[in-house]
């Protein structure tokens, strides 16, 4: 997009003995709520592993390795997206965004959150847990929030796998190797991620034009956007039946699994029927309502039925 954009000044008329900064402000770089949402997804990707429950340590130090990586890419993101955040009226209160904490203290944050990750992965999981955890790690902050995010109104579709792995990090975490049923899992979430977040952007469509982010919406319009919400539903709810396909699940799986989508797609057909931005909004949130009820479903077979 040719136009310039025209951010918000970055707070800077408070002086340091006025402005404390508060642990709480780094948790805040971490995108605590993104990231509890990733380790839901990596421990089910443990549990689902094996027969059983895996030991401690893994399920400790797995989940610590993973969390403090995802950390270290979310406040990558806020650095990157500064000036993008001083636009947005959700963001522009971040701690980067307002220069409550300096750029270059968050990069050495999230440098450390980052080696000490990579530590506890190396040292205490596997080194194949460890490495596809930073392959993450520079997919979502560096291919997805440098390029991505700003190239292309595919960029969620592309840049999802990022976000899609920790399923599979929390199986290779306990058995040390990737397997197809891992992946299956990872499919699901990439295959959720384009409805997810294009119905999050029709109701931000205009805090993501006025900041230059070519989300689907902003380029194509709602309704082109909604019927690709539409049409992505669809494919979920088939890739959502692999599982009992390929035999990994059993019959609650595929009851529940079957209840969630079609419950998904009642809200795409809303949406497209009706290009209302509180339903864009309801339907985002319902989207994380599935995943997580999806996972637990699947979990609660796996238990039932081992």
């Amino acid at each position: 997009m040719s136009e310039r954009v025209e951010t918000l000044p970055v707070q800077t008329t408070e002086s340091p003995s006025s402005t404390s900064i508060s642990w709480r402000d780094f948790l805040e770089l971490t995108k605590p709520r993104v990231v509890a949402l990733m380790i839901l997804t990596s421990v089910i990707g443990m549990l689902l592993a094996a027969p059983g429950v895996p030991g401690w340590e893994v399920l400790l130090y797995g989940n610590l390795g993973i969390a403090l990586l995802a950390g270290a890419a979310a406040v990558v993101n806020h650095v990157v997206d500064q000036k993008i955040d001083t636009v947005m009226a959700r963001t522009r209160k971040r701690p980067v965004a307002t220069g409550k904490i300096a750029p270059l203290d968050a990069l050495l944050f999230a440098t450390i959150l980052a080696c000490v990750g990579m530590a506890v992965l190396m040292w205490q999981v596997n080194e194949l847990t460890a490495w596809l955890t930073l392959a993450s790690l520079v997919g979502y902050a560096g291919v997805y929030t440098l390029f991505l995010k700003r190239a292309t109104p595919q960029n969620i579709t592309i840049g999802g796998l990022a976000g899609a792995m920790p399923p599979l990090l929390g199986w290779t975490a306990v058995t040390g190797q990737v397997e197809g049923h891992a992946l299956l899992l990872v499919l699901i979430i990439f295959a959720w991620t384009p409805p997810h977040f294009w119905a999050l952007a029709i109701h931000r469509k205009e805090e993501y034009a006025k900041a230059g982010i070519p989300m689907l919406p902003v380029t194509h319009g709602n309704k082109y956007t909604e019927l690709h919400i539409l049409l992505y539903t669809f494919m979920l709810l088939a890739v959502s039946l692999l599982p009992f396909v390929t035999g990994m699940s059993g019959g609650i799986y595929l009851i529940g699994a079957l209840a969630l989508g079609l419950r998904f797609l009642q809200y795409a057909v809303r949406l497209l029927k009706g290009d209302d931005r509180r339903v864009a909004l309801n339907t985002f949130k319902y989207s994380i309502t599935y995943l997580m009820a999806l996972f637990v479903v699947l979990l609660v077979d796996h238990f039932v039925f081992f």
